[in-house]
């Protein structure tokens, strides 16, 4: 898993560190992070930052696709938004039931609501969110419990963000599950939903792109520093490192699904404890 997640931090570094301000806020971000600031408030600060300091330039960074081939701006549906309303109001009434269930699980699922709608980009880029809330704020589970969350996540749909799901059933078991994985994607869900209506006519805005900017540029901060927890957990022992490195070539450069890059790496460990050598 250290490997996999060393190759996806710098997936998404390589992609959204591309000026020096998208650097300094990674940078802070980090840091704050290791000084054990809400992960969701440095989220909101580099949302801010980005808004305020990142300024890019029609037709350059942070501007893939705007242009002349902009989609076509379609008129106001009061059927499709009365639609989205609904699915906004199912969502909030869940909200609602886990703030009265006054319980680990209800807290679970208003944290994972939290982060499901303060978080873009891809799955592993949400990690770092949970595991400050799941780890770091309420101890609901260990380090080493989140890591096999992850890993077990691999062999899933989804494998990052269902780790959420993980969370739940050691909670609450299976309905703790399921109101774990409502939680996590819902609101991403119904924003997906509202932006779909509305960004052709905000995608322009450079406040918008340098919001966007400032936010991922975060989260290559925040996981940097998941990742070095984990590693300081998992590496210790010249096998551990070995099979990391292993892990990060097959997955970088041979481009290895990471659910074979998991069974092998289960394969060789189980073998390696069989013959004491770990």
């Amino acid at each position: 898993m250290v490997g996999i997640l060393l190759n996806a931090t710098l997936e998404i570094g390589g992609r959204n560190i591309l000026q020096r301000t998208q650097a300094i806020i990674m940078l802070l971000a980090f840091g704050a992070l290791l000084f054990k600031v809400n992960a969701a408030l440095i989220v909101l600060a580099a949302l801010a930052l980005g808004a305020w300091l990142i300024q890019p330039m029609s037709g350059g960074e942070g501007n893939a696709g705007v242009g002349k081939h902009s989609p076509k701006i379609e008129a106001f549906s009061p059927k499709r938004w009365t639609g989205i309303g609904g699915v906004v109001a199912v969502i909030l009434a869940v909200v609602a039931f886990s703030w009265n269930l006054k319980s680990e699980i209800g807290e679970l699922a208003l944290s994972l609501f939290k982060i499901g709608s303060i978080a873009f980009g891809n799955g592993s880029a949400i990690i770092p969110l949970i595991q400050y809330e799941a780890v770091e704020a309420h101890s609901w589970i260990s380090l080493n419990q989140f890591t096999h969350g992850i890993a077990l996540g691999q062999i899933t749909p989804g494998p990052f963000l269902i780790t959420a799901t993980f969370i739940g059933y050691k909670l609450a078991g299976f309905w703790g599950g399921l109101l774990a994985t409502f939680a996590i994607f819902s609101p991403s869900f119904a924003m997906t939903l509202v932006f779909t209506e509305i960004f052709a006519r905000i995608r322009n805005l450079r406040v918008v792109r340098g919001t966007l900017m400032g936010v991922m540029a975060s989260f290559v901060g925040l996981l940097v520093v998941v990742l070095l927890q984990l590693g300081g957990m998992a590496l210790t022992s010249p096998a551990a490192f070995a099979l990391a490195g292993a892990a990060f070539v097959a997955v970088r450069w041979f481009k290895v699904d990471v659910l074979w890059i998991f069974i092998s790496g289960l394969t060789v460990w189980s073998c390696l404890l069989i013959l004491g050598l770990v």
